[in-house]
């Protein structure tokens, strides 16, 4: 049994909504206008091996706190000692299994003064969202499916030839494996950048995002990478094995990193 004692009532804000509609987006928004002055901690429990969006507020945010799976009683623990936190409820999660989810006993978050706000498309009406939530923000215009799934792989110490990644990526956002309405990854390329790629259907693309970040250029990465999918009739076993096709070997690896460093050296000398 988890017994915690608040000293002070912190600012807590749990955010849900439908896939793509911004919960993130909407989450960073808030830590930027606070994080010179307050203690921040987040927690977006769900995600297993693949915690893209941690890692992406992590890299973000240094210094700030953030719990994943199998981290639950560390974020509980740290909540007397925030001045607001952000607790991300992924659309996958059951929202009635919430407070005994995040905090070991329903009676937790009940005893706290706590923001509900669901992020959702404009068009969405009459969701349990709707009845969940305390505030409504008006998030992107996303296509979502009823019968929609998801699928997720890590990749942790794979690096992916950036010229494969862009094939790769078309196919996912053009129906290659099915009818995408998300996909999100963080992969390392052969350069030593870590890249942040993002899909909405109904949204318009952005480029990658290189993350902030050192390039990695002393063989394979120490550091999270993974892919995620939603969508109907998703082909997972094409996406697996053409994200693996993608992987490039050890010898080529070292190739590529050699390459770069003597082009930054010589960077360097000019």
């Amino acid at each position: 049994m988890i017994i915690i004692i608040f000293m002070s009532v912190p600012n807590i804000i749990v955010v849900a909504g439908s896939s793509g509609a911004g919960k993130t987006t909407w989450i960073c928004q808030q830590m930027r206008d606070i994080a010179d002055v307050e203690k921040i901690i987040y927690y977006s429990p769900g995600t297993g091996t693949v915690p893209i969006d941690q890692t992406r507020i992590a890299i973000e945010f240094p210094g700030m706190q953030v719990f994943g799976d199998g981290e639950r009683v560390e974020f509980l623990n740290q909540i007397p000692k925030a001045d607001a936190v952000f607790i991300e409820w992924g659309f996958y999660l059951d929202l009635g299994a919430m407070p005994t989810a995040i905090a070991a006993n329903a009676q937790l978050l009940d005893n706290l003064t706590y923001r509900a706000i669901a992020v959702l498309p404009p068009d969405l009406k009459d969701s349990e969202y709707h009845t969940w939530a305390k505030e409504i923000v008006r998030g992107a215009a996303t296509k979502t499916n009823t019968v929609e799934s998801l699928w997720r792989a890590a990749s942790n110490g794979q690096v992916i030839d950036e010229n494969s990644l862009e094939e790769f990526w078309y196919e996912i956002t053009h129906s290659a494996y099915g009818i995408v309405t998300r996909a999100k990854g963080i992969f390392d390329v052969n350069d030593g950048r870590s890249l942040y790629c993002d899909f909405v259907a109904g949204v318009p693309q952005t480029d990658f995002l290189e993350l902030d970040l050192p390039r990695y250029l002393e063989g394979r990465p120490q550091r999270f990478s993974g892919l995620e999918v939603v969508g109907k009739n998703l082909d997972e076993a094409a996406l697996r094995q053409t994200l693996s096709d993608c992987c490039l070997s050890d010898a080529a690896i070292l190739q590529y990193q050699q390459q770069v460093k003597e082009i930054l050296l010589e960077g360097k000398k000019v």
